[in-house]
């Protein structure tokens, strides 16, 4: 049996429900039905996204997405700048700002024009297959742009738009940032800074098939520790004069790590290990080469990795833990710890983020859809709301649902644009209508 259209579905459950559940407004069913008409409009604007490749490197590539942006969201009144970005070597930002009433909250909504699969990738394709489609960066985040062009067409047809003061914050970077960072996300810290809330459109996730909102996501941070010991013959290892050496130093500390750091909604991996008589990392700091010989005590040892906490609280308390594991020296051995500069934070679990979740979901009720748990942090990377999250209330996940992203199988639910335009466009209205 041929599954119902969107708005058709809508229609039927609200007609079926009962009355105090039936609360969309005139011009909320008018967002439905557009949302729900225009669906080839939008599947039409994915595939010409996802055919011009805009990996995080491809800087003429990203532009060109942006231009594809900017024409979209001229035509419905906004003000579109691109600020260039060449001097931290990527593209630019792209920053859409419609202005409406004085005293209306101000939204800040917020996606990215680049992908992973740069020119070189054999990824690079549109292709449909029913109601799924695959592509480079068709759910990361292209799928989540046209979520959002296809919910402010919804809200401009339903007389929704006019009054709505928004600002779209689409970053050219977000899956290889800028250098520095910030100045990479100055455009996009200070707009967190002066609007009332912020909307992610990053993909959906879900979780035992039910449709998840983001509260929270965890940081991304980049550590390095350096070991070093005494060279010199190997019979003299453990000896009062030669020490512990370097390599045994650096396990030292990569074994505490591992037995003293875990608690909950953290993580940290080591990504990359060297050590020998000499060690040199690449200018990326993701190649190493080492040389040494069995009889030698190894002067020096390298290890990389990453750490992921829930609030910058943690993040603190965790450096602090890492800091006094290093310094605690092995016999006859020195070790520092130091973290890359930039990194993204963290987007914490507040008060504010689980009231925007209850008002997304008394959206879902009034369509008669499910009501969204908050996934859990651990299931999510880092990404760029975590850099306005410090400042107002934010809600991640309302991009299209996706899988296999990062990956030559990256592939978008089509039905899951309808749906979160749908949810966008009405939760973005609420929001907009109400005074500061």
């Amino acid at each position: 049996m041929k599954s119902l259209p969107f708005a058709a579905l809508i229609a039927l459950q609200i007609a079926l429900a009962p009355t105090a559940q039936a609360k969309l407004s005139k011009a909320e069913r008018a967002m439905v039905q557009t949302v729900e008409a225009e669906q080839k409009r939008s599947v039409a604007l994915l595939e010409r996204l996802v055919n011009q490749n805009s990996g995080s490197l491809n800087l003429e590539g990203v532009e060109k997405v942006g231009q594809m942006m900017r024409a979209e969201l001229e035509r419905l009144g906004f003000k579109v700048e691109w600020k260039p970005m060449r001097d931290t070597g990527r593209a630019g930002h792209l920053i859409a700002t419609h202005v409406g009433k004085p005293d209306a909250k101000r939204l800040l909504l917020i996606a990215h024009l680049d992908t992973v699969f740069e020119p070189d990738s054999p990824f690079q394709r549109f292709e449909r297959m029913g109601d799924k489609a695959k592509g480079p960066g068709i759910g990361d985040d292209k799928g989540g742009m046209v979520v959002v062009v296809a919910a402010l067409r919804a809200m401009d047809k339903a007389g929704m738009l006019d009054g709505a003061n928004i600002e779209f914050h689409m970053t050219g970077d977000e899956e290889d940032t800028g250098d520095p960072l910030a100045v990479a996300r100055a455009d996009l810290i200070a707009a967190g800074k002066r609007v009332d809330v912020a909307l992610g459109f990053e993909g959906l996730v879900r979780d035992g098939g039910a449709d998840m909102s983001s509260i929270a996501r965890r940081s991304s941070e980049s550590w390095q520790v350096t070991a070093t010991g005494k060279t010199g013959h190997s019979s003299g290892i453990f000896s009062a004069n030669a020490g512990d050496g370097a390599i045994y130093e650096l396990a030292r500390i990569i074994h505490r790590f591992r037995t003293e750091l875990p608690e909950p909604n953290l993580t940290f991996n080591v990504g990359l290990v060297a050590g020998g008589e000499q060690v040199s990392l690449d200018e990326g700091k993701i190649r190493a080469s080492a040389n040494g010989k069995t009889n030698i005590i190894a002067a020096t040892a390298i290890a990389r990795g990453d750490l992921r906490t829930l609030s910058a609280e943690q993040a603190a308390r965790v450096k602090g833990k890492m800091a006094a594991i290093v310094a605690d020296h092995a016999p006859g051995t020195g070790a520092t710890l130091a973290f890359d500069p930039g990194g993204y934070p963290a987007m914490a679990p507040t008060d504010g983020n689980r009231a925007l979740l209850t008002r997304l979901n008394a959206v879902n009720r009034d369509l008669g859809l499910a009501e969204m748990a908050a996934l859990d942090p651990l299931k999510r990377g880092a990404a760029d709301i975590s850099f306005v999250a410090p400042h107002v209330d934010s809600l991640a996940g309302l991009g299209a649902y996706s899988t296999g992203d990062h990956g030559p199988e990256e592939t978008v639910d089509i039905p899951s644009i309808t749906r979160q335009a749908t949810r966008a466009a009405i939760l973005m209205s609420r929001l907009a209508a109400e005074k500061r």
